[in-house]
């Protein structure tokens, strides 16, 4: 008889740690954004230098984008595949050398200088092309062809990657690039095309545990997928041609169909819930990002488009991930799905570097930039110390 997901985590006899994949990728991820800001910070004022080809602005880019959110993406689909397919998740050792890629890229990347940036590329670029390669096999075994979507993103952020090397490998501004749109469209869209189908579903069971009336729209309505269509598209005039008045136009479009796609989840009704709340507040800075982002393209003086895209960045990415890794871990581990004290503190200090850095950029003031990067190092660094005993010590059993 086939083992349950469960029963195959039970059967793992190694550390806890490697007994699903959220455990190792969204602690070592976390412990990576923040170390990676605070390595960024000082090197862009020139306090240290980094031992890495790119300049500090591509490697902070990098180090975001591909690096923690590669490590964040791989905790959720590792967890979340199995589940989708029926399939037995990837646990042990394999898990392990998944890791262990992950981590050889960040180092790679960070000492690149010293090394060929070849050799460095395979190496970054061998972890997504594996959790890709997994993520294909569970999905054609299991027969889940509704999930080939979500594949389809993998393979765009992984080709984002490449393009983002070759840009640095010939001596340009990568953080800049085509392959930087590329990537940060592709997880936009992961978090659109995950995210309309979490949100409103948790929505609604917490609801229905709360004994209220109120319903959010299901998932994935015609609505939706008009609201998917007009996104991608946008994302699509953006990575193409990121300054005319076609992408503006299509991300203001965008902004009014997601914030409209928003407010029929309901997320007004979860403000006692934060642990569903920030998911909804996270979600709220994608179409937020599009509307400052057509703004910016459109009226540059009033606001530079790299400020308008930490909305992406920070705020429905970065909230996004923790407000996933937090109820995932708990979820996983057999704790009950409430944030405490702490795992407030984390939401806000995420969303207080979003704000500042946005308020940096706009109002010309150097010193929030600091503020935002001790804020950001605050919300990660205290994600991996309040939720370490939770990653690394086995599941609580069932009273």
């Amino acid at each position: 008889m086939a083992m349950s997901s469960a029963e195959q985590m039970r059967r793992w006899q190694g550390p806890a740690l490697l007994s699903g994949g959220f455990r190792p990728f969204f602690f070592f991820g976390a412990v990576w954004a923040a170390l990676a800001m605070a390595l960024w910070v000082p090197a862009l004022t020139g306090l240290i230098a980094l031992p890495t080809r790119l300049d500090p602005v591509s490697w902070h880019a990098h180090a975001f984008l591909f690096g923690y959110l590669g490590a964040a993406i791989a905790g959720f689909l590792l967890t979340a595949v199995p589940n989708w397919t029926g399939r037995l998740p990837v646990v042990g050792w394999p898990l392990l050398g998944l890791v262990t890629l992950w981590a050889l890229g960040r180092l790679g990347l960070l000492a690149s200088a010293d090394l060929p940036f070849a050799l460095v590329a395979c190496i970054d670029l061998a972890f997504p092309l594996a959790l890709g390669g997994v993520v294909l096999r569970e999905i054609l075994a299991g027969k889940n062809w509704r999930n080939l979507p979500v594949l389809g993103l993998v393979g765009v952020f992984t080709l984002a990657d490449l393009l983002f090397l070759i840009e640095a490998a010939r001596g340009g501004y990568a953080a800049d690039g085509i392959g930087m749109r590329l990537g940060l469209a592709a997880v936009l869209m992961m978090v659109a095309l995950i995210g309309g189908r979490i949100i409103p579903s948790f929505t609604r069971n917490w609801l229905v545990k709360e004994n209220h009336p109120a319903r959010p729209a299901p998932p994935m309505q015609r609505f939706d997928k008009l609201a998917m269509l007009v996104a991608g598209a946008a994302l699509l005039a953006w990575v193409i041609s990121p300054e005319t008045r076609l992408t503006a136009a299509l991300l203001l479009a965008t902004a009014v169909l997601h914030l409209a796609r928003l407010w029929r989840w309901k997320g007004g009704l979860t403000l006692r819930a934060p642990i569903l709340f920030v998911l909804h507040l996270a979600y709220a800075c994608l179409p937020l990002g599009a509307l400052a982002l057509g703004f910016a393209i459109l009226f540059p003086a009033a606001l530079a488009p790299a400020t308008a895209m930490h909305l992406w960045t920070a705020g429905a990415l970065g909230g996004m991930t923790l407000a996933v890794m937090s109820r995932a871990s708990l979820g996983h581990t057999g704790r009950p799905l409430e944030a405490g004290v702490g795992t407030v503190a984390v939401y806000a200090a995420l969303f207080v570097a979003m704000i500042a850095r946005l308020l940096a950029g706009w109002l010309a003031l150097s010193a929030l930039y600091s503020v935002s990067g001790v804020a950001w190092c605050g919300a990660f660094l205290g994600f991996a110390i309040l939720y370490a005993p939770v990653l690394w010590q086995p599941r609580r059993r069932a009273q």
